[in-house]
């Protein structure tokens, strides 16, 4: 098993398989782009199936979430997704993605066995989408979420980030747009993880703000607590249910200690934390001939490692090198 020192046990890997987006979100990163990998140092589809392989038989991994960067953008994930859904025993697998190219991949990634997705969207503005992502794609990421329901990738639940001055006043009409299609939304506080390094406590829409202003629309009930487990989002029953809308309070309402998530990065490194600043190499040691039970052993040692928190409210905190993107969410 993936336990840490304070007694936490890691069963759920998010595998980022691509640090290259084709959006430019402002709290990601800037306009222009960063230095993505070469390809040489992004793991390839066999690596990635090996790692997770081993995550599953060897060290009790039960859900896989691929993510990015942008997971649709790498032309093996169908392939990728149908031999992790064929492992034994079988894990819970689905997928963050801005939505873009949803439309077409939705059915296939259905067949393939995926259970369900997490799409990114910020406004239903489409001016403010542009503002936001520095794309004019918004109505493409409406097409995919319409594509994933269809496709029975259920719940499709929506994540959106509020930008101070930007979309901060839209957390009522996404709420109410999401309930009226039955998708499940969740809202989540910005954190320190641009590119450009410029995220101030100051400027963040924080947990309490959100359901303030949610509270001006709507009667919200807190979801069974005991229900919550160790997923991230506190969930809300909405005007008496049956629709409930989360909030993810990762910097205000931190929930290190009931994390069950470890990372692999698209260059093939253990991260514990999204704001850790250290990482565990397996790539390297997969490439040099290191053997399953080798990798495990690695992997091991390396949650052992955990802290026990993220410390953003230590003075010492520092923002991790590597921005959202490369890190995978």
């Amino acid at each position: 098993m993936l336990r840490d020192s304070f007694g936490r046990v890691a069963t759920d890997l998010r595998v980022s398989l691509t640090d290259k987006c084709n959006l430019r979100c402002t709290y990601c990163m800037p306009p222009e782009g960063l230095d993505w990998l070469p390809n040489a140092q992004l793991l390839t589809a066999d690596e990635i199936v090996r790692l997770v392989t081993i995550g599953v038989e060897r060290l009790g991994i039960t859900e896989v979430r691929y993510t990015g960067g942008e997971p649709l953008i790498r032309r093996e994930l169908v392939d990728i997704v149908s031999r992790t859904t064929a492992l034994t025993p079988r894990p819970q697998v689905s997928l963050t993605t801005n939505g873009i190219g949803l439309a077409r991949l939705a059915e296939p990634l259905a067949a393939a066995g995926l259970d369900r997705v997490n799409v990114s969207l910020d406004t239903l503005d489409r001016d403010t989408f542009k503002r936001l992502a520095h794309r004019d794609r918004h109505a493409d990421v409406i097409a995919g979420l319409a594509a994933a329901d269809a496709a029975g990738l259920r719940p499709v639940k929506v994540n959106a980030v509020l930008m101070r001055g930007l979309n901060d006043h839209e957390a009522v009409p996404l709420l109410r747009w999401c309930l009226d299609r039955g998708y499940e939304l969740r809202f989540i506080e910005q954190m320190p993880l641009d590119a450009q390094h410029g995220w101030t406590r100051e400027g963040m829409v924080t947990a309490d703000e959100i359901l303030d202003r949610l509270s001006s629309g709507f009667d919200l009930a807190a979801d069974d607590l005991e229900e919550r487990g160790s997923a991230p989002a506190e969930r809300f029953l909405v005007d008496g249910g049956p629709g409930r809308v989360g909030v993810i309070g990762s910097v205000t309402r931190p929930f290190c200690g009931s994390c069950d998530r470890v990372r692999l990065t698209a260059d093939g490194q253990v991260r514990n934390c999204l704001f850790a600043r250290e990482e565990s190499d397996l790539k390297t040691r997969m490439r040099e001939g290191a053997s399953d039970e080798e990798l495990a052993e690695r992997w091991i040692a390396a949650v052992a490692r955990k802290r026990a928190g993220h410390g953003i409210d230590d003075p010492s905190f520092l923002q991790p090198a590597r921005p959202m993107s490369a890190i995978g969410g």
